[in-house]
């Protein structure tokens, strides 16, 4: 029952990636999102992970890690891409 309850954890927590990177390729923007929180994320999401293969209960779970660390770490490159927008969009405003 355990595994249930944590494969129900990710599945929430998992949720709001997809609207999180819809709205990153959308606004073109990183206004309001914040890396070292992403990382934050990705890191808990490895050390979940590892204590799954620690403790050797390496179950169908690891895969809505796997899952949610995939989809945290495109928001994160989508953000890095958009400070770069920003960035290019603020120099032509400046010339």
């Amino acid at each position: 029952m355990t595994q249930v309850f944590e494969m129900l954890m990710l599945i929430c927590f998992g949720l709001s990636w997809p609207f999180n990177i819809a709205k990153s390729l959308r606004s073109r923007t990183a206004k309001g999102k914040s890396v070292p929180f992403e990382l934050c994320i990705i890191v808990g999401y490895f050390c979940g992970l590892a204590g799954k293969f620690i403790s050797g209960n390496v179950t169908y779970v690891v895969a809505f890690y796997v899952v949610d660390v995939l989809m945290v770490s495109v928001d994160l490159l989508l953000t890095l891409r958009n400070r770069k927008l920003d960035r290019l969009a603020q120099e032509e405003e400046t010339v």
